[in-house]
């Protein structure tokens, strides 16, 4: 695959560097050094960082000098958010009774549920605590994407092994686990730029449709990739009862019938892979793409309405590179 795009903006080296600086800052505990182990976990683990790196390009999108380097506070926003995301990680393990993650031992697998949760908690009451030194609009954006990211994880958990479940209650679950995250971020990459509300809120469409598009290709990913390269079980939504968008359209077709009585809990790995080729036979991969597609070609147009300089075509790259990915 293609350099990513984001990696040949001005300041990506250094902006890199700030962001793993910030993210273990937050996690130390000096008092602990157990504590920080396991609350550095999943971040000293790696990661693509992508949503503080979409916080500064959203910045630098709005900002009309580029050959100037972005401030901490926007660093510091998208760092936020990123340990939102890790802190939701760690809970989700413990819900899924996960025991990999990034390639590496889940932390609930190492060092039990109870300490994987409070680590969760910490990082979630640390990204609230640099939001506070941001301004009061970033911290009220910070708890509805929380509270969201939680509905979200709700919903999703409401319909375990259900097969009922339509496509509404499908994306009515990605916009909050998913697409809020992604919408927070290229918002307070705005905020605390100081640009002005229109391109605020194009900034924030464009991290929502963005999200939209990530998340179908990430379930679609989960029923085409190996294990190698997802960093978890392929079909592992299936096992879990996550019955995702290709999987909700594959069952509405022809193969309805036959993969309807696959999904049961406590299915066995013969009867996923099953699933898994039955799925592939449908046009449901392919439909679920074309609906990314479209959330994908949303995005471009927000972004670039915002402005065409080279934060904003890298931002367009990435939404163009994400529809490329090898199925």
């Amino acid at each position: 695959m293609s350099q990513n795009p984001l990696d040949k903006l001005p300041f990506a080296s250094s902006d890199s560097n700030r962001i793993e600086g910030f993210l273990l800052d937050a996690v130390s505990v000096s008092t602990d050094p157990e504590f920080t182990d396991i609350t550095s976990h999943l971040i000293k683990a790696g990661g693509k960082r992508q949503r503080p790196r979409f916080t500064i390009a959203a910045a630098g999108a709005g900002t009309k000098d580029v050959s100037t380097e972005l401030s901490d506070d926007v660093v510091a926003g998208g760092v936020a958010v990123e340990l939102v995301q890790v802190g939701s990680l760690y809970h989700d393990d413990v819900l899924d009774e996960a025991e990999i993650r990034r390639n590496v031992d889940s932390v609930n697998a190492r060092w039990g549920n109870v300490k994987a949760i409070l680590a969760g908690d910490y990082l979630l009451a640390k990204a609230s605590e640099i939001a506070a030194g941001l301004g009061t609009e970033v911290v009220e954006l910070l708890s509805i994407t929380i509270s969201e990211l939680c509905k979200g994880q709700v919903t999703e958990l409401r319909f375990a092994y259900n097969q009922a479940r339509t496509e509404a209650d499908y994306f009515e679950s990605i916009e909050g686990k998913t697409a809020y995250l992604f919408s927070t971020s290229t918002r307070i990459g705005g905020i605390v730029a100081e640009l002005d509300s229109s391109a605020i809120e194009r900034l924030t469409a464009f991290g929502r449709y963005y999200g939209l598009a990530f998340q179908i290709v990430d379930d679609v990913l989960d029923l085409t990739q190996t294990e190698e390269k997802i960093g978890k079980p392929a079909g592992n939504d299936i096992v879990e009862g996550t019955y995702s968008l290709p999987v909700i359209k594959a069952l509405a077709s022809d193969v309805g019938p036959e993969l309807s009585t696959l999904l049961v809990e406590g299915i066995d790995e013969a009867a996923t892979n099953k699933a898994i080729d039955l799925i592939r036979s449908s046009s449901a991969i392919e439909d679920s793409l074309k609906q990314a597609t479209a959330f994908a070609e949303q995005a471009k147009q927000e972004i670039l309405a915002v402005s065409d300089n080279v934060y904003a075509q890298a931002l367009t790259e990435m939404t163009q590179r994400l529809m490329e990915v090898d199925y």
